[in-house]
């Protein structure tokens, strides 16, 4: 089949201009819907880059906004409160070294983000929060000794967070809460305080053991002042009433007689051995007056 010989339908040029506005002016429609809105989602605010004029000074709020396409581009920041984890290793005011752990919570003001974009940028956290948690921690630390800071580990934290607040500031950032984390020292001051608790321990376990001492001195001390209390008493009795005697041998007699009732062997005892010859016994008293002397 032959095509160059083939003739298309005339169309005339106008139609053609036609259709190519008709294009020009579709495109240029779709790409004007599609990048003349952009959303701020909760938690977020944002700002305006104008290709002409710069950085707008108005906070966009949550919502959907206007932009002219091409000509604005948004900027949008979390102004939620986000965790910050940071170490530093530093001396304390008796040159002992101190591993600390410090924990903050940042977020911008919302107000001042068109000067935070000018000054920091985006990534405005990474480029301040570093710098100044170093060396405020640095310039605290180093007041105090190695035991204060953990003896005093809440006024510490008051301290910094005092400072590193009053420095965030100056970069239009608010610190909602700063928290120590850890307290880490070298492996020699960590010897030595395990060292004295062990004396201490020791220390304590020697006081208990000699007042533990004294105090079973007491006790020997007593009890053998009551045994010989008790000895004149019972040898008073016997000199006044020898029936007192009698007494205790009776009550001896019966507990060995209970003791052998409830033993399941048979025993045979002699009277003498159950303490039950009450017959030889004087009942009389040594201070009784003798009736046959006149």
């Amino acid at each position: 089949m032959n095509f160059k010989n083939m003739k298309g339908p005339n169309v005339p040029s106008s139609a053609v201009g036609t259709i190519v506005k008709v294009a020009l002016f579709g495109g240029a429609a779709v790409y004007a819907a599609t990048n003349s809105l952009y959303n701020v989602e909760g938690g977020h605010r944002a700002i305006v880059f104008n290709r002409i004029a710069g950085i707008k000074d108005k906070v966009y709020p949550e919502g959907t906004h206007l932009m002219i396409p091409w000509f604005d581009r948004p900027i949008i920041y979390d102004v939620r409160a986000r965790p910050h984890l940071v170490e530093s290793t530093t001396g304390s005011h008796d040159l002992q070294m101190v591993n600390i752990g410090l924990r903050v919570l940042t977020r911008p003001i919302p107000d001042q983000l068109p000067t935070i974009y000018r000054t920091l940028g985006e990534n405005f956290n990474e480029r301040v929060l570093p710098s100044i948690i170093h060396e405020t921690l640095k310039a605290v630390v180093a007041q105090y000794n190695a035991s204060q800071l953990l003896t005093q580990r809440e006024a510490v934290s008051r301290e910094i967070r005092k400072i590193l607040t009053e420095r965030a500031r100056s970069f239009n950032i608010v610190l909602d809460d700063v928290s120590i984390t850890s307290v880490g020292f070298g492996r020699e001051f960590t010897n030595a305080i395990e060292a004295k608790q062990v004396a201490a321990q020791e220390a304590e376990r020697a006081k208990f053991i000699v007042e533990k001492a004294e105090q079973d001195k007491k006790s020997a001390v007593i009890r053998a002042q009551g045994e010989a209390k008790s000895a004149q008493l019972i040898g008073e009795a016997i000199a006044n009433n020898p029936a007192f005697l009698a007494l205790r041998q009776i009550e001896s007699a019966r507990e060995i007689a209970q003791t052998i009732a409830n033993s399941s062997n048979r025993v045979f005892l002699q009277s003498d051995d159950l303490l039950l010859n009450l017959h030889e016994l004087n009942f009389e008293s040594k201070d009784k007056p003798d009736k046959t002397k006149k």
